[in-house]
């Protein structure tokens, strides 16, 4: 296994430079070519004004885009060698106060050398967007709840308050599926829990097109996940807030279990906030397999975070809010970590109330085998 060595940077004018992240390592800091899956890793920075890297196993950036606007979430590679990218869409209105930190709505289909082939715009489009096999796009967007539905959530009358659609369009921009939260989950059942505010219900951060036409949607504000059936739009299963909390990413595995990143924001009944990335079997609700630090407190994202399974059997993990990429073992071993070393602020205003100072921060990253990026 090799690590690197810190890096000095100095800020302007002689001071230490007061990004506390920044002082650290940035870049590749561990890797074990024996155990790693190796390949290649995409990753677009939330705040690094639209740059999309693919960088190699030893951190060496292997190609980039530039693209217009900065992500609202993630960027992928497509079947076909182009980027899908999940860009801020500068369009629409500012739903609530932190709403422009997480939109985002235009999607673009880019060839390698940058050009923009595809472009689907919608405003009111937040968080996860799959690109599917057949080109169609699953995303969720935020639409004004019924006063009725808000009243049973514990709203007082007259407020606004955003339910979730999930919807799928095909390459023409046609809506060909759509599931509305509020028809299918009664808020009684899914309270939003006492750390957030009234403002956006169920708040869907994830969604998976899984097998046997089923849907998984992670629900941000009660915590949990549900698998919806696409032919009736009912939940055929909840993993709920008693296993998981405040989670993203839920991701279907061959066995039929489901990967997620446990945020942990506000657990119950812990008092130190940390991470960790649980695989949950459906049927039973029990957690089968389950990653966090050895000091828990040490892997924490309290917003946005990943994970994805690799064919060695390693687990690819975004610890997002801190801009850290790592690979661990089913034994629960670091065998590659690299820490985003893009630095920047959030740009849209009014964002340094709420979230200031510089951010190497990114929704998702993904890895990729060598051989999958045929054009590289």
């Amino acid at each position: 296994m090799t690590c690197t060595l810190p890096i000095t940077q100095a800020a302007s004018g002689g001071l230490p430079d007061q990004t506390t992240f920044r002082r650290r390592l940035t870049g590749l800091t561990c890797n074990d070519p024996s155990r790693s899956f190796g390949g290649v890793t995409l990753y677009a920075p939330q705040t690094a004004g639209g740059l999309v890297k693919l960088i190699d196993e030893e951190g060496r950036e292997v190609h980039r885009w530039q693209l217009p606007v900065r992500p609202g979430r993630h960027a992928v590679l497509l079947a076909n060698g182009n980027l899908g990218y999940n860009g801020s869409c500068q369009e629409g209105p500012v739903l609530y106060p932190i709403w422009p930190l997480w939109r985002g709505g235009d999607f673009m289909e880019v060839a390698p050398d940058g050009e923009i082939v595809r472009r689907h715009v919608d405003p009111a489009h937040h968080h996860d967007a799959q690109w599917l096999a057949n080109g169609d796009i699953l995303y969720t967007a935020a639409h004004p709840l019924p006063e009725e539905v808000v009243r049973r959530l514990g709203g007082a009358p007259g407020a606004r308050v955003y339910g979730d659609v999930v919807k799928q369009v095909n390459r023409d921009g046609e809506t060909v599926w759509e599931w509305k939260s509020w028809e299918h989950l009664r808020p009684e059942d899914f309270p939003t829990q006492p750390v957030f505010d009234l403002q956006h219900w169920p708040m869907i951060n994830g969604l998976w097109d899984a097998r046997d036409g089923l849907v998984l949607m992670s629900l941000r504000t009660t915590s949990g996940v549900i698998a919806v059936r696409r032919d009736t739009g009912a939940v055929a299963w909840v993993i709920g807030q008693d296993v998981l909390a405040q989670q993203h990413t839920p991701v279907e595995l061959e066995s039929g279990n489901v990967l997620v990143f446990d945020n942990g924001t506000m657990r119950p009944g812990v008092s130190s906030h940390f991470s960790r990335v649980v695989e949950v079997d459906p049927a039973t609700n029990a957690i089968v397999w389950e990653y966090r630090d050895p000091n828990a407190p040490s892997f924490f994202s309290p917003y946005m975070g990943g994970a994805q399974r690799l064919a060695n059997g390693n687990t690819f993990v975004t610890e997002s809010s801190t801009g850290r990429l790592f690979e661990v073992t089913p034994a629960g071993e670091v065998v590659w970590e690299f820490i985003i070393p893009e630095f920047g602020p959030y740009p849209e205003p009014g964002m340094e109330r709420m979230i200031g100072g510089n951010h190497n921060s990114v929704f998702r990253a993904c890895r990729y085998a060598r051989e999958d990026v045929s054009w590289l």
